[in-house]
């Protein structure tokens, strides 16, 4: 009944669409129906094109969540664990976070060129504070208590990060995972807008660039459908390896 009513409200928003794009009162040069999408979509999905970009887009994202992503659960961990690094990396997390990294994408371009380099790279920064900033507030959030009995029976510091520091950080980590995933459709896309010639990013421009409109709807269609996924299955996995807070 759950997933029933996770997916009401897409639906309902698709019948409202069609609805105002058949009686004229949306403009469908700007608005096509979902019909017209779909049927749009149903032809693009026979061709290799289609599946070409899909899997160049979900490549550079999961290298880019990777690259981003590992170094930022360390780092968050530490900060999380230790007060002199917190002390000395906070104030670096806090200053270079708010900057636009779309911003940083042409000089990023000018380092690394045209090439995938430069993708995985865009997602990467992003991924890498969020992950950073969500595991060290999970380390912190985990009541003192808990490093008090592992200290007393002389555990050592990697058996208390393993045991006590990284299954208590978790829920912040899958929260950084779950953020992370969406900005790293976000940045990507944004990336192949500009620096590539394959991709869904690549792929909405250019269907702006000649104006096939349903082209460019199904290129968003696909994003939004992994962005719904892939909160789906880390949603999953959260259950499966947290049990405890179902």
């Amino acid at each position: 009944m759950s997933r029933f009513k996770s997916v009401v409200s897409p639906l309902l928003l698709l019948v409202l669409w069609e609805i105002c794009a058949r009686l004229g009162w949306i403009e469908v040069r700007f608005f096509p129906a979902p019909s017209t999408i779909f049927i749009r979509l149903g032809v693009l999905v026979q061709t290799q094109e289609f599946w070409r970009d899909l899997a160049l887009s979900l490549q550079r994202a999961g290298i880019g969540m990777v690259m981003g992503g590992v170094p930022g659960i360390m780092l968050g961990l530490a900060m999380g664990l230790f007060k002199p690094v917190r002390d000395f990396t906070q104030p670096l997390i806090a200053g270079l976070y708010p900057l636009p990294k779309i911003a940083i994408l042409p000089l990023l371009l000018l380092i690394f060129g045209l090439g995938e380099m430069s993708k995985y790279v865009t997602v990467a920064i992003g991924v890498f504070f969020i992950m950073v900033i969500n595991t060290s507030a999970g380390v912190l959030s985990i009541r003192p208590i808990f490093f008090d009995v592992p200290r007393s029976l002389h555990a050592s510091r990697w058996q208390i990060y393993m045991t006590v520091a990284l299954p208590g950080a978790l829920p912040g980590i899958f929260t950084g995972i779950r953020l992370a995933t969406g900005v790293a459709l976000l940045l990507l896309v944004s990336a192949e807008f500009v620096g590539a010639n394959e991709g869904l990013g690549y792929r909405i421009w250019w269907s702006w660039t000649v104006f096939w409109v349903d082209t460019m709807y199904v290129g968003l269609f696909e994003i939004a459908l992994l962005g719904f996924l892939s909160a789906y299955l880390v949603d999953q996995l959260e259950k499966a390896l947290l049990p405890w807070r179902r």
